[in-house]
């Protein structure tokens, strides 16, 4: 429990172990907040016409981006604030309501974990500037049972939420499935079945410029759903070489495009690199929801995105195909793709 970043009083310098290297450090944080990543409003989409035209800014996005905010998108800003305070509870407890959460172990399947940096710490050279909240939420029902009882509104307000935003992912994954013209549900079922809560908490950091709160990378699921702090900057993205910062929008959504959504779509829509610097003076709080497919779930571009003039760039697997891949690569985030392309791309 030591190990938690989260647990440290007064640090005045970033200690060797969490330095990057001087071409990975982010240098000097100047957050300016890109205005050019789409913020998306969803509140008319069940107009044909506005959704229409929804869809097609969602897709345009995704093209320039893989990202985009949504807001009026159906979940309660009250729900959404009280999550974000639960959280932010959560690791403000006493050490000891948290220690039967703490785990080292990255082979274990607990409905609920508690780790710094990540489940590689031990072997990773070097460390992230944040704890973790890892909630299983796949049966919801079943799972909820195993996370915290403090603070004592946690299960009831964090299991209304997980319940809210996959009914979100639904509706994004459908605006999708319609734009890209396939049938309707493909993203449903096991493409998209197993949803997972990932808290992040970047405590105060004495030197920014040294350190990373998320390294970069790109997401290996369907799609991500993020709430941000509402008043500390800290996700950028990469766009044309340059890291512009997305904008914490009070009561909004970060999405982002993971690489089954860049498979599927046959390179239509991007998953793209996305990394999360710290700050010196505020801590800020993260909640990630991924879309994961079933591990047997069959992978391959969409039948109806493929066709003589648009060859399929990439073959068919299984999603535990690509986990095992993915979590043994080296290298590049394009690297973890690579394998899976058919060799005439």
């Amino acid at each position: 429990m030591e190990k938690l970043v989260s647990s440290w009083n007064n640090v005045q310098t970033v200690p060797e172990k969490y330095i990057f290297p001087p071409e990975k450090r982010p240098g000097n944080v100047t957050f300016n907040a890109s205005k050019s990543i789409p913020v998306i409003d969803l509140e008319a989409i069940a107009s044909s016409q506005d959704r229409d035209a929804i869809i097609q800014k969602i897709l345009k996005a995704g093209e320039d981006f893989g990202f985009f905010q949504v807001i009026n998108h159906g979940v309660a800003e009250d729900l959404m604030n009280d999550t974000m305070s639960v959280f932010k509870e959560f690791f403000e407890l006493p050490e000891e309501d948290k220690t039967s959460f703490y785990c080292e172990d990255a082979m274990r399947n607990n409905h609920c974990m508690l780790y710094t940096s990540s489940l590689l710490y031990a072997t990773e050279d070097v460390h992230l500037w944040r704890d973790n909240l890892r909630n299983s939420c796949h049966p919801l029902e079943e799972c909820i049972q195993h996370w915290p009882e403090k603070p004592t509104r946690y299960r009831h307000v964090v299991g209304a939420y997980a319940a809210e935003v996959k009914k979100l992912s639904a509706t994004i994954l459908e605006l999708l499935c319609e734009g890209l013209g396939l049938e309707p549900g493909h993203f449903g079922g096991k493409l998209s079945e197993i949803p997972s809560l990932l808290v992040n908490h970047y405590p105060p950091c004495p030197d920014p410029s040294l350190t990373l709160g998320v390294s970069e990378h790109c997401d290996p699921n369907l799609i991500t759903i993020l709430q941000q702090d509402s008043d500390v900057f800290g996700l950028q993205v990469l766009k044309n070489g340059e890291w512009i910062g997305v904008e914490p929008i009070s009561n909004a959504f970060v999405v982002n495009m993971g690489y089954q959504m860049q498979i599927i779509s046959n390179n239509k829509l991007r998953s793209v690199e996305h990394r999360a610097v710290t700050n010196s003076e505020k801590a800020r709080t993260s909640v990630a929801m991924f879309f994961i497919p079933n591990g047997d779930s069959i992978v391959e571009p969409a039948k109806a995105l493929v066709d003589p003039r648009n060859p399929a760039i990439y073959k068919s697997f299984q999603y535990k195909e690509f986990m095992s891949h993915f979590l043994k690569k080296t290298g590049g985030t394009d690297v973890a793709l690579e394998a899976f392309k058919l060799q005439a791309n």
